[in-house]
């Protein structure tokens, strides 16, 4: 058997709009960036994104987005995301943008990306801080920004099959 190697490409949603990333689904995400790699790229760009291409994590509440495709089309998908110009969710228009954070062979290391982004983002926060209750309340989340052994093994890749 042939294993088949993929890309996991980190994202956030960027909107004004804070109902936007509220509303915002798997299939949706999907949806919006297979549109616009049909747009950018045609029939062909779609259907080389389209083998494997799936939504592997949507956290809502802060806007990252992981998306999996396969390892000879992921220029293909990075290339569409700036086009994503709106998600539509229950029949309303959220205008958004899709900004790339990291390409990754596997899941893991998305998820140390992540860690060290966030870690960067409460920092800046920090710097930011007007009263001593909420510079104690980013410190404590900085301290806590890790990963664990068992995050470790729930969120692993091993585990949606390498072969197809």
């Amino acid at each position: 058997m042939v294993r088949f190697k993929n890309r996991y490409v980190l994202c956030e949603v960027v909107s004004e709009d804070p109902r936007c990333r509220q509303c915002i689904e798997d299939r949706t995400v999907g949806l919006a960036v297979r549109e616009a790699i049909g747009r950018v790229h045609g029939d062909y760009g779609l259907a080389c994104c389209s083998i494997s291409f799936t939504v592997k994590y949507l956290n809502a509440y802060t806007g990252t987005v992981l998306l999996r495709c396969r390892k000879d089309s992921y220029r293909l998908l990075c290339s569409a995301l700036p086009f994503v110009r709106q998600l539509e969710s229950r029949n309303q228009r959220y205008p958004c943008a899709l900004n790339t954070l990291h390409v990754g062979g596997t899941i893991r290391t998305c998820q140390k990306f992540l860690i060290q982004y966030n870690r960067r983002q409460l920092l800046l926060l920090l710097q930011n801080c007007t009263n001593e209750e909420e510079r104690q309340c980013i410190q404590k989340s900085l301290l806590s920004c890790a990963l664990t052994e068992e995050q470790s093994q729930s969120g692993d890749e091993e585990d949606d099959g390498g072969t197809e």
